[in-house]
């Protein structure tokens, strides 16, 4: 009788249950106490001054290119190797997408070859850190520092940074670590997703973290990301309701992308357990996969073993020898027929209709196709035991 292991299920104990109802019975739903206490716990977290907590990493990369003045006539480099929303937001504020390949037989992009895309128009680079393993943060930032074409716009943070702005993408590394600092406290500005499928959920949610920059004081970017992401309102709800505190302004045309106290309530407790539980069991995960695995000439294993970088275990993503993507899709489907879910990350930018259509072509991106083609991301997450593990890689093995 075949088992039903599904691929990422959100670990939610009747801790995180209970302090949503408290918040439910406390008459503040919306963005309030606990959204400012997660801000704050998650500053400490991650070692970094600041943070915003909003509805989705998507808003907090549209949000951050937006407070940089990034639009039409400039350039931001990223990679084919991700998901949609990293190149969305590029085209929301009308700037130029320009997508360059990995580094050899790794998920992450290639330092180098985002060397050779800096154009005059570059104004910032958006480096994604596929499966929770961090991208090459330092060999960025030199080539940034030895590039002499930026050219700012007047007036904006453009031109108090000084610099190429690099934005990461880091949906999938909460928790991970770079050079002994964590992920959040690494590049200029970072976004972490708080998606029902990430190591730490809300259900849907997302956060910017960040620093000071040069002589602008980060309380003074948090309140410009605040005006960005709630309709450009001098005060927010909390402020609002203080007593006489009704009167507010309208500084700019903002968004609304704020955080729910209720979203908030479920990720105050995920991150009272993270490193403590829902790390450590995926971690252990991750492990069992490798001693399944590794001594099989079948599979590639994750390139993820760097001293400088620690994962923190978001995606098992296996590659198979010798196998093309029809066959790798075949196998997808026979596993889901023993009642194993796993998936694919990513589908690269350029193999979707509508990125076909403005213009590129998967042929610019052979190591990006290379790395797709036989690509198999196992289920990681706290619900599976040793046993799920074995079964799912036995079944794997007839199949291949």
């Amino acid at each position: 009788m075949n088992k039903t292991i599904q691929f990422s299920p959100p670990d939610i104990t009747q801790k995180e249950i209970d302090e949503v109802i408290d918040t439910l019975k406390s008459g503040w739903i919306t963005t309030g106490p606990k959204t400012k206490r997660f801000e704050k716990e998650i500053a400490t977290y991650c070692g970094c001054e600041k943070v915003v907590c909003l509805n989705s990493a998507t808003a907090g990369l549209e949000v951050v290119l937006r407070l940089f003045d990034i639009g039409e006539g400039d350039e931001v480099i990223t990679t084919p190797y991700t998901f949609a929303a990293t190149i969305n937001v590029i085209l929301h504020t009308g700037a130029t997408p320009v997508l360059v390949d990995l580094k050899p037989n790794e998920f992450n992009i290639d330092p180098q070859k985002i060397k050779k895309a800096i154009t005059k128009n570059t104004k910032a680079i958006i480096p994604v850190d596929i499966g929770g393993f961090p991208c090459d943060y330092d060999e960025i930032f030199e080539i940034i520092k030895s590039n002499n074409q930026f050219k700012p716009k007047s007036n904006t943070l453009q031109q108090n940074l000084g610099r190429i702005l690099v934005l990461a993408d880091s949906a999938h590394s909460f928790g991970a670590s770079y050079d002994n600092k964590k992920i959040g406290n690494v590049a200029d500005f970072t976004v972490f997703s708080f998606h029902a499928v990430k190591n730490l959920t809300t259900a849907e949610g997302g956060a910017i973290t960040f620093n000071s920059i040069n002589d602008l004081a980060s309380d003074e970017i948090y309140k410009k990301i605040m005006l960005l992401s709630l309709h450009g309102q001098s005060k927010d709800a909390l402020e609002k309701f203080k007593s006489g505190g009704w009167q507010y302004d309208i500084a700019l045309d903002g968004y609304k992308y704020n955080m729910t106290d209720i979203a908030a309530s479920i990720g105050l407790i995920q991150l009272a357990r993270y490193e403590t539980e829902i790390i450590p069991h995926r971690k252990k995960i991750y492990e069992l996969y490798q001693k399944n695995l590794s001594n099989d000439s079948r599979f590639i294993l994750p390139p993820f073993f760097d001293p400088k970088k620690t994962n923190c275990y978001h995606l098992f993503p296996l590659r198979i020898n010798n196998t093309d993507e029809p066959k790798r899709n075949e196998i997808i489907s026979k596993m889901a027929e023993k009642g194993v879910s796993v998936n694919v990350h990513f589908i690269p930018i350029p193999l979707h209709s509508f990125y076909k259509k403005i213009g590129f072509d998967i042929k610019n991106y052979p190591l990006c196709y290379d790395m797709y083609k036989n690509e198999i991301s196992l289920p990681i997450h706290s619900k599976l035991t040793e046993e799920d593990v074995n079964y799912i890689c036995d079944e794997l093995k007839k199949l291949v």
